[in-house]
């Protein structure tokens, strides 16, 4: 968070963070009018012209919140869609509508099976080999173990709108995906950290033996394990923002590092804060396996980590 935005992304931050703590299901109209989802749109469009890395900070926090919100796919995938269009009244009519919340879109990154958000959206961006056809909703919900992301199979149907790429498909498209993987990353970041956060502050009121179970060197070395993974995430996630907010070349390299790095780690941190909490985090009170259910599909949204460090490793053969 280094550099002249520091302090905005710190107030944005803070926001965020109130704003989620209220309450877990967040409307589309709710993030609309906090201005969110008009984030990265030109302020020519009714948005606030940001780039990615303020939309990574929100991302984070609901990952901090395990929020079930529509952002992901409805706002950062949507818009990030739509600005790699080439310019025209209908690219331009879309953006003004996101951002004011007179539509909500969903994004279809091949293959169509799991689409984050496209349930209830006023209309599907398919993304294909030229460009993104505009269609009307034909979605089945997916249900999934992570109750707190809304996720559907989209048939593919005729489309009256084609608007395509500004620029080289193949690489807006490789961006796009960069830009997804890079956002549930940072969701990841969120969570572990939440998790984190809860274990300790458990370790210190839990009493054992007579002491506090965060006394015990057991415990000690398993947060200190739990800190180190996240402290790596965030290095990672930090770089792969910039790269995709600056659009440098390196972009996918720093997007396959954080996602298959972070997303791990979240998962490991998450289900070692179920066992840190004992048995009161297995119960369904404790709140605890949200975080865990979400961790887990996260590890395997736009790219397993395996399947990016096979990525990784293309560059060395």
């Amino acid at each position: 968070m280094a550099g002249e935005f520091a302090e905005f992304h710190r107030e944005l931050k803070s926001v965020a963070s109130d704003l989620l703590a209220k309450d877990r299901n967040v409307d589309w109209a709710v993030l609309v009018d906090a201005g969110w989802v008009g984030l990265e749109v030109p302020e020519q469009f009714g948005g606030a012209g940001a780039t990615f890395a303020e939309v990574a900070v929100v991302c984070e926090e609901i990952g901090r919140a395990a929020s079930a919100t529509s952002y992901l796919g409805s706002a950062v995938l949507a818009v990030g869609t739509l600005k790699a269009l080439q310019p025209s009244d209908t690219r331009d009519r879309l953006l003004a509508d996101v951002a004011s919340g007179a539509a909500r879109l969903a994004v279809a990154l091949e293959p169509f099976e799991f689409v984050p958000d496209a349930e209830g959206a006023d209309g599907i961006l398919v993304v294909t080999g030229g460009g993104v056809a505009v269609s009307s909703p034909g979605v089945t919900p997916r249900p999934v173990l992570d109750e707190t992301r809304r996720l559907a199979a989209v048939a593919a149907t005729d489309s009256e709108i084609s608007l395509p790429f500004d620029g080289n498909p193949r690489e807006q498209v490789a961006g796009l995906l960069d830009r997804a993987a890079v956002a549930v990353a940072c969701d990841s970041l969120g969570l572990g950290e939440a998790m984190l956060a809860a274990t300790v502050s458990y370790a210190k009121v839990r009493h054992q033996f007579g002491r506090p179970i965060g006394s015990f060197q057991a415990v000690k070395h398993a947060c200190a394990d739990m800190q180190v993974a996240i402290a790596v995430s965030r290095q990672l996630v930090n770089a792969a923002v910039q790269a995709i907010a600056e659009d440098r070349p390196d972009a996918g390299v720093a997007a396959a590092m954080a996602k298959s790095y972070a997303c791990s780690a979240a998962v490991d941190v998450a289900g070692k804060a179920m066992q840190l909490h004992g048995g009161i985090g297995y119960t369904w009170e404790s709140g605890i396996h949200v975080y865990l259910k979400r961790a887990t599909l996260n590890r395997s949204l736009f790219g397993s980590p395996a399947e990016h460090r096979k990525r990784l490793a293309q560059r060395y053969s």
